[in-house]
């Protein structure tokens, strides 16, 4: 099932118009809107990549102008990453294509697998936002641990 969605997603990814960009490039740019004004070890932190490989990678979608690096405004020595324009124009490209190829495969269901599908689905939301509480939770255990 996750092959499947792979290959919609990467169909998605080749057809933006601003031009295709990798798979980990597109989970940086995701990852940096999420996090706008991070720096790169958060970034690292949530790639799971080493610092050098993440800064390359920073380097690489700055140049394309996907990313813009700013000093942060507390700490001279730390750089905050933000999304340009050019890159959230990409995202959102990628993400009507996603959309068009999901609708493409929706359009062709029967109603009675559509609705089964819609249920599952939401069960599915529903069952990862609470690993989402429960990893937030933990994570605010070890930050509470960490400052004691």
């Amino acid at each position: 099932m996750t092959d499947l969605l792979a290959v919609l997603w990467g169909k998605a990814r080749a057809k933006a118009p601003a031009g295709p960009i990798s798979p980990s490039q597109l989970r940086a740019l995701l990852a940096i809107e999420r996090r706008q004004g991070s720096n790169l070890r958060a970034l690292g932190e949530a790639l799971e990549s080493s610092p050098p490989a993440t800064s390359r990678l920073c380097d690489r979608l700055e140049a394309a102008g996907l990313v813009e690096r700013s000093t942060s405004p507390a700490s001279r020595r730390e750089v905050e990453l933000h999304l340009s324009r050019q890159g959230q124009e990409l995202l959102d490209e990628v993400r009507d294509h996603q959309v068009r190829e999901i609708r493409k495969v929706l359009e062709i269901m029967p109603p009675d697998a559509l609705a089964h599908l819609t249920k599952g689905l939401v069960a599915f939301r529903d069952a990862a936002a609470a690993v989402d509480d429960t990893a937030d939770a933990d994570t605010s255990g070890i930050r509470a641990e960490r400052s004691a």
